[in-house]
């Protein structure tokens, strides 16, 4: 697919917590020969999709992002623009946007496709469908089918319902949208929206907006948790 006014927002804004670091980012440590934030980095650019590819991450971090995409992907480096990310997912995807309309010439037909830094296994077919799904709908999640009963719980000591599984989903990444489309629904919020509502595609929900289904891929799986890095690194060999 040519250009068509498109652009990549790669949201590098986590913690290493959970992975069991809090030193550094989990976006940052290694996967095989290269950083895990570079292996998705080079799913974007190799798409040739896109009018630029953003990575947004922690102002600490911005240097040594630039520099580690120089030293472990010195071809795709020079079209990668790093920016600082912001205290939440929103405020991330906001200064995303805000730095597109600053720096690009965006009409009501430009693209912007977000996506976890951690997930370095999105497909190039992923992507594309997301790009296709988001101009013809406006707004598209990538999801694959709930393989385990859902239960629901409100107290967390005991279950509520069970939602039937045909009708649900799990939610993986990229989620694209029109880009003037997300930047009005994200400025018609009001604060005690900005708390609660903490995914852009939830956003476009409860404002009317539809948000179409893109299908993911299970391998497209989010490194959290140290057993998320066994996992990977089995994927990356294979």
């Amino acid at each position: 697919m040519s250009r068509q006014n498109a652009f990549a927002a790669i949201l590098a804004g986590g913690s290493g917590t959970r992975m069991g670091n809090s030193d550094k980012p989990k976006q940052f440590l290694m996967l095989g020969a290269k950083p895990i934030l570079v292996h998705t980095v080079e799913k974007f650019c190799a798409t040739g999709s896109f009018d630029a590819v953003l990575v947004l991450c922690p102002k600490a971090w911005v240097q040594q992002t630039r520099d580690l995409l120089k030293k472990y992907s010195p071809a795709f480096a020079s079209s990668v623009e790093v920016v600082e990310g912001g205290a939440t997912r929103n405020d991330t995807v906001a200064n995303a946007l805000a730095y597109v309309e600053a720096n690009y010439e965006v009409d009501d037909d430009s693209i912007l496709v977000t996506h976890d830094a951690v997930r370095p296994f999105v497909s190039c077919r992923i992507i594309e469908d997301n790009l296709i799904s988001a101009r013809e709908h406006g707004a598209c999640d990538t999801v694959i089918p709930a393989t385990d009963t859902i239960v629901e719980s409100v107290d967390g000591a005991k279950f509520c319902s069970i939602p039937e599984r045909s009708k649900l989903y799990q939610g993986q990444t990229p989620q694209s949208f029109k880009l003037r489309l997300l930047s009005s629904l994200m400025s018609s919020l009001t604060d005690d929206e900005k708390g609660v509502l903490t995914d852009a595609c939830k956003i476009c929900v409860l404002r009317g907006e539809p948000v179409a289904l893109v299908m993911g891929d299970p391998s497209n799986m989010k490194i959290t948790y140290p057993q998320d890095m066994r996992l990977a690194s089995a994927l990356l060999e294979g």
